[in-house]
């Protein structure tokens, strides 16, 4: 199958402003003709549904929380990325398109990651319109700190706050356009199906998570912007909430789910303290900044953090700064993440498990004194020492890698369009910017480039084609989706089996954290896929679904959620298997360089695996986009 990206002709740096003048526009009059589902409302959704019914669109907004301001983009802590050179060291639009491309390991797409850097510069001058506090210089101008990947100065950030005040910015707007009438915001519903009529998404169908209510909602078009999928390993930095339901139904109807299997495993997190977690939480990547990471240089498993501030310097390693002395602590996530796995697995990790690394601030804190640095993280200081007891401004803080963000979704074009017809993919949800890893600071700026000024452009080249006529929700096609659902929830009330939904979940997610996650065999994929196999029939047998429909019912939720899981678990390992080298976060063992870095195969895996649903037990069908460089060399990533 050959792919029509979309993606228009000329030089880079032309595409996205001869694109702009070249789609067709929907006139004024003619966009409150128009219905628009938005699913999903962090900052892709919320700032896509706010645009829209700024522009003149009728907007149905749809979230599973109680108010569109808890969702996971509340969660971002360390900033956003824009290429505004204030520190005048040296980046560019252009930069900042390089680096993200070889952040993820030559495995997004040019077009788009460009147009991305481009309307950076953008987001910030748009957040600071609304009232988003960014740090700021002595002088009043917006301060900068350095992430991982980068060599510059361009991440603009509110303490360890970003995300939330982003999310309370475009909250703000989408609350606006709420109270104008333009935006019918549905909250406690949950998307469990895509509609779609003649191949064109036409609406969906939700739960109402309060009454248990299966309604349908049409529209003209569609667009997902809920985010990923990383709970799928159980154990992450994400909400609890955060599942691929949406996006799966979406694939089950016909999307394409490209690169599943590229995952984020970001090494800043707290680690796992036992069998009673049911999530991870994370410690922004900014702290990398000023925090040196070290281990003893000879085994001390079990040395604690107040035992560490008496081990000497000469007997500490700074294996990042050893390593990697061009970028030291300020590595990419995955090459992070993977060098802190070598020296836990050579035993010298520290804490009671082994599995931990210390992130030590004695050096910042004696350089710059200790209201500097709170300046920066105290309200990160303070959540560490809520957690574990330990007080980072005295001791190290101690950190592991943990799964955090999935590069992997709905493929989608140019114009952010699946191969549905009238059906978009926002944020995390899509697959297009961050390729096989994705640089820090980049998640907000991909969710706010989309939603505040790529679909308001995009959306109006499909709308401006098809009739003003909704399809009505009597239409066969609704009624068949919401009769599928509702079986779907009654096999599972009537399901009174011996498991919990969460034993299940755990296990499954060991499974993938164990086979899937921060490296990979061939023969430890093939007995994961074997597993999961056996586990999904285990739970459509054995699980127990307590409740009613008829009520609020959170074991049904969950239960609905892991059931999708399970289906993208396996999709997820054969995707691995099929992808015979290391790239980003997805790392064979059996592809790696003598230093132990990633080693790709540009010659057979320069692609996108983009993945057609077969049926149910059935291997999907994979389709591949060839990814063209015009702009870069494929070189094998450096960071020394």
């Amino acid at each position: 199958m050959s792919f029509d990206a979309k993606i228009p002709d000329g030089p880079l740096d032309e595409k996205w402003n001869h694109h702009k003048f070249n789609i067709k526009l929907v006139n004024p009059a003619n966009k409150r003709k128009y219905d628009v589902i938005v699913v999903g409302t962090g900052l892709a959704g919320a700032s896509a549904a706010a645009s829209l019914a700024e522009l003149g669109y009728n907007v149905k907004s749809f979230c599973f929380q109680d108010s569109p301001r808890r969702a996971h983009s509340i969660a971002a802590q360390g900033g956003i990325n824009a290429a505004k050179n204030y520190q005048n060291d040296g980046d560019s639009v252009y930069r900042l398109f390089y680096d993200t491309i070889k952040g993820g390991d030559y495995r997004s797409r040019e077009a788009n990651v460009y147009r991305l850097a481009e309307v950076s510069a953008n987001i910030i001058d748009q957040c600071v319109a609304q009232g988003v506090p960014f740090a700021r210089e002595y002088g009043g101008l917006l301060a900068n700190r350095s992430f991982g990947g980068a060599q510059v100065s361009r991440t603009f950030y509110a303490r360890g706050q970003t995300g939330q005040q982003l999310l309370l910015g475009a909250y703000s707007a989408l609350s606006r356009q709420i109270a104008a009438g333009k935006v019918q915001m549905f909250t406690r519903t949950e998307m469990l199906d895509l509609v779609t009529v003649d191949g064109q998404a036409r609406g969906i169908i939700t739960r109402n998570l309060i009454t248990g209510e299966v309604e349908s909602h049409s529209g003209h078009a569609v667009i997902l912007a809920s985010g990923g999928y990383g709970n799928v390993f159980f154990l992450s930095t994400n909400a609890m909430g955060s599942n691929v339901t949406a996006a799966w139904r979406a694939h089950r109807k016909g999307a394409f789910f490209a690169n599943p299997c590229f995952t984020q495993i970001h090494p800043t997190c707290i680690p796992v303290s036992g069998d009673h977690q049911s999530k991870l939480t994370l410690m922004s990547e900014s702290l990398r900044n000023d925090g040196r990471v070290w281990v003893p240089k000879k085994a001390n498993k079990g040395l604690t953090a107040s035992e560490a501030i008496n081990v000497s310097e000469e007997d500490r390693d700074y294996y990042l700064e050893r390593r990697y002395p061009a970028f030291g602590n300020l590595v990419p996530r995955d090459v992070a993440s993977r060098n802190a796995k070598y020296v836990c697995d050579e035993g010298r990790g520290v804490g009671p498990s082994g599995l931990a690394v210390f992130l030590d601030f004695a050096d910042a804190i004696k350089r710059d004194g200790k209201e500097t640095i709170s300046s920066k993280y105290g309200n990160l200081f303070d959540m560490y020492k809520q957690i574990t007891g330990d007080n980072p401004y005295e001791v190290p803080m101690m950190i592991y890698p943990a799964v955090h963000y999935t590069m992997g979704g709905l493929w989608v074009d140019y114009n952010l369009m699946t191969n549905v017809p009238g059906l978009y993919a926002l944020g995390e949800c899509n697959f297009s910017d961050h390729g096989a890893n994705r640089l820090g600071a980049s998640a907000l700026m991909q969710g706010l480039a989309d939603g505040y000024f790529v679909i308001p452009y995009t959306i109006g080249d499909y709308l401006a084609k098809i009739p003003y006529d909704k399809v009505s929700t009597d239409h066969e096609e609704f009624k068949k989706a919401e009769a599928q659902i509702r079986s779907n929830i009654d096999k599972l009330l009537h399901s009174k089996g011996s498991r919990t939904v969460d034993d299940f979940h755990r296990a499954l997610g060991k499974i993938m954290w164990d086979k899937c996650g921060m490296s990979r065999t061939a023969e430890g994929l093939k007995e994961a896929k074997k597993e999961i196999q056996v586990l999904r029939k285990e739970y459509w047998d054995d699980v127990n679904v307590v409740g009613v429909n008829e009520e609020l019912n959170m074991t049904l939720e969950k239960a609905l959620r892991v059931g999708d899981f399970f289906e993208l678990a396996e999709l997820m390992v054969d995707d691995a298997l099929n992808r015979n080298e290391s790239c980003g976060g997805h790392f064979r063992e059996e592809y790696q360089t003598e230093e132990g870095e990633a080693k790709r195969d540009d010659k057979n895996f320069t692609y996108g695996a983009c993945w057609e649903y077969s049926g149910p037990d059935t291997d999907e069908k994979l389709h591949k986009e060839d990814l063209i460089f015009e702009n870069v060399k494929l070189t094998q990533r450096s960071y020394k």
